[in-house]
């Protein structure tokens, strides 16, 4: 069912500043940005091999990402699977009894449709199911 690891989503409090460390230390290129009104999140795209870090500033200070910094700090938020085909991956992990965030995918950064899988199902673990076409 899983294809790849689609991403990395790592949550920051400045885009700017982060995307300086993974650009002038790591040597990643930033290939954009983009922000995602529905999630109340800016996201910086910084490929590696055939995966990606994303970089997620929240937008508001009510977005799950300020919540998850406010309670965790700043670091990894989430890995994203890649999924062929998501409403049969979600009604799979439903048939498995993994408790889901969203039942239905909805619209993700860089064009994809995505799901959550919570983390009492998956080890705490926040987990995203991610279908790109293309």
């Amino acid at each position: 069912m899983v294809t790849k690891v689609d991403h990395i989503g790592v949550a920051v409090n400045n885009l700017e500043e982060s995307v300086k460390f993974y650009e002038e230390i790591l040597g990643l290129k930033l290939h954009g940005i983009e922000t995602v009104e529905e999630q109340k999140v800016k996201v910086a795209f910084l490929p590696i091999g055939d995966t990606e870090i994303e970089l997620l500033e929240a937008t508001t200070p009510d977005s799950p990402i300020a919540k998850f910094i406010e309670k965790k700090g700043q670091g990894v938020q989430h890995v994203a699977f890649r999924v062929e085909n998501i409403e049969e991956a979600l009604e799979e992990m439903r048939r498995l009894g993994i408790q889901l965030i969203d039942e239905k995918p909805r619209y993700g950064a860089g064009g994809a449709r995505i799901a959550f899988l919570h983390p009492k199902s998956t080890n705490g673990l926040l987990v995203e199911l991610c279908e790109r076409k293309g």
